[in-house]
């Protein structure tokens, strides 16, 4: 059963990419770039960047906070500690969700 998986895999690879695979830079940009315009086209929509600056800066007690990008660990992003020792809000670098230090004076 194995062994006619792996041949078929093994044709159709050959048939579609004759023997080589392109790893052209070029290509690869090009995707991206029509990738992009097709998805500015639509101006209806928000970009990502978008919709995580409207989420407001969350408020923590703390000095360091531990950012997992969502309260399900099946959708966040690896675990990144933010330091929070400065006046302006600290940005995770995986999600883009904004922390503040909640000052209680």
């Amino acid at each position: 059963m194995a062994s006619s998986v792996l041949r078929n895999l093994i044709r159709f690879s050959a048939s579609t990419t004759k023997g080589t695979r392109s790893f052209s830079l070029a290509t690869t940009n090009t995707q991206i770039s029509n990738h992009t315009a097709k998805w500015m086209q639509d101006t209806s929509k928000k970009s990502p960047m978008e919709l995580i600056n409207e989420v407001p800066p969350i408020k923590v007690e703390g000095r360091i906070v531990a950012c997992e990008g969502d309260t399900n660990p099946a959708l966040g992003h690896p675990i990144e500690f933010i330091c929070l020792d400065l006046p302006e809000p600290a940005v995770c670098k995986y999600c883009g969700l904004r922390y503040v230090q909640d000052h209680h004076h």
